[in-house]
């Protein structure tokens, strides 16, 4: 994509940016004292003031488009990954390295954790997609999903969001372009998944996928755009699928509110107001604080209803039964569990409400970002609920 600049050099005041950046936020109804609004409001802040303040010159900027603007493609469909030394396997006795996958929609670096000992058969693979501002070694602290990993012997590949894409690494669920089969971050992180099963000998039908806020909305996207490739869906703090076309669509989601794609009426997947919803009856476990001001908990909510319509659509309108569990962690969070299921069969939906907690994954740890240690642990609901699913593709 091609730009054309300004020339020459202008002066700016940079607290009257900072204040105009902070009325907008504020305006829209996004919380910027934590979580990751916070996150990039203060990286904004500390960039203006290292400009000196008033007076100082601006950088020419970009007249076209800059939110976005397309990464550079590298068309190699069939490649040896890239590979580079492993790293600290952050809890893990096995190796934690780095890797890049490429295809002609882009490319992403990636992370493996493949746990010690040898296989005594193909092993389950769970991808992990971190939330805006984080890393794959952040989310992998945070979540300690490689200690889960060493205990019950599966893979887990940790994808990172590029900040050529997204200036806060926020996987970008919001577009069109990236909540369809076969394009965009959708087919890059299936690429990825297909490596990795074709390297190691993973097991194919017993692949799942999870996230954190941004993260769990593209988790959830992958469990509408390829079924066929993942048994299971965990969303902590995510959104539903379709629920934003653009930036500010996708602020408004975050809120509670949900505009969805325009222009998909007769198409599959596209609801009675032509907006798109979810079809695939993929088995999920959503987990979601109800004092969550960054992704309100109505978005926890949306995800557990397109789960059950596309289970009722998919079984001729039979109706799932619920029955909910209230508890306590020893540290305190209260919480209620929801299981869905069909009439004597295996709960295939589960909802985790968790009262009194904010933005945050629930049960982590400290050393990783936007964590919440009072728990309950939804690393280790989530491997519960992943391993007791069926294989996909089975009946």
């Amino acid at each position: 994509m091609n730009y054309s600049f300004k020339p020459g050099a202008s002066t700016f005041d940079a607290h009257a940016i900072n204040e105009t950046i902070q009325r907008a936020l504020a305006s829209a109804g996004l919380d910027t004292s934590s979580g990751p609004m916070h996150q990039v409001t203060e990286t904004i802040r500390r960039a203006l003031a290292s400009t000196g303040g008033t007076g100082m010159p601006m950088p020419p900027v970009p007249t076209g488009p800059v939110i976005d603007v397309v990464a550079r493609v590298v068309d190699t469909e069939d490649h040896e990954p890239a590979r580079r030394p492993p790293s600290d396997p952050v809890d893990g006795s096995g190796t934690f390295e780095t890797c890049e996958f490429s295809n002609r929609f882009g490319s992403r670096a990636y992370k493996l954790y493949v746990p010690a000992g040898a296989p005594d058969a193909a092993r389950p693979l769970v991808v992990m997609l971190h939330g805006c501002t984080q890393s794959a070694d952040d989310f992998a602290a945070g979540t300690r999903m490689n200690r889960l990993a060493d205990e019950h012997g599966f893979l887990v590949v940790y994808p990172e969001q590029a900040a050529h894409a997204n200036a806060s690494k926020c996987w970008s669920w919001f577009k069109p372009q990236d909540q369809a089969r076969d394009a965009g971050e959708p087919s890059l992180i299936a690429g990825i998944v297909r490596e990795v099963v074709a390297r190691h000998g993973t097991d194919p039908r017993r692949t799942f996928v999870a996230g954190l806020s941004a993260g769990a909305a593209m988790a959830v996207v992958l469990g509408e755009t390829y079924p066929e490739l993942f048994a299971g869906v965990g969303a902590h703090s995510g959104l539903p699928y379709g629920s934003a076309r653009d930036i500010p669509s996708a602020m408004a989601a975050m809120k509670g509110g949900r505009s969805g794609l325009p222009g998909l009426r007769g198409l599959p997947g596209a609801g009675i107001d032509g907006a798109k919803t979810a079809a695939q009856p993929v088995p999920i476990i959503v987990f979601h604080g109800d004092r969550d001001h960054t992704v309100q908990q109505v978005n926890g909510t949306e995800i557990v209803k397109q789960a059950k319509d596309a289970y009722q659509a998919q079984a001729g309108g039979d109706v799932l039964i619920a029955s909910t569990q209230s508890g306590q962690t020893p540290r305190g969070r209260r919480y209620s569990r929801t299981l869905f299921a069909r009439p004597g069969g295996e709960p295939q939906i589960e909802s985790w409400t968790l009262h009194g907690a904010g933005h945050a994954w629930s049960g982590g740890d400290a050393r990783g970002t936007y964590t919440d240690g009072t728990g309950p642990d939804a690393s280790a609901e989530m491997i519960r609920f992943f391993l007791a699913l069926p294989r996909a593709g089975s009946a």
